[in-house]
């Protein structure tokens, strides 16, 4: 006899085994807008800052992608009135 706990336990495991993530449509179009959109800058930080930036980023609600780039342009903005 299958108890409700097995039966709701056993359709978990079949829909774990079953999601196959993003479909291929899903992929092209985020690949497509990524090429089209955005470019990527890779920076390294010291052991241990990358934690520190994110909690921070974190702390006022934001990614650490968007923080970065809003602490670069904050930069840019008071040292060169802009660009």
């Amino acid at each position: 006899m299958t108890t409700p706990f097995r039966k709701v336990k056993q359709i978990m495991e079949e829909k774990k085994s079953t999601y196959k993530g993003s479909s291929e449509a899903q992929r092209k179009a985020v690949a497509k807008y990524q090429s089209e959109k955005v470019e990527d800058i890779k920076i390294r930080v010291p052991k241990g800052r990358k934690e520190y930036y994110k909690d921070a980023a974190a702390s006022i609600g934001q990614s650490l992608n968007q923080f970065a780039i809003n602490a670069m342009d904050e930069k840019i903005d008071r040292d060169t009135g802009g660009v």
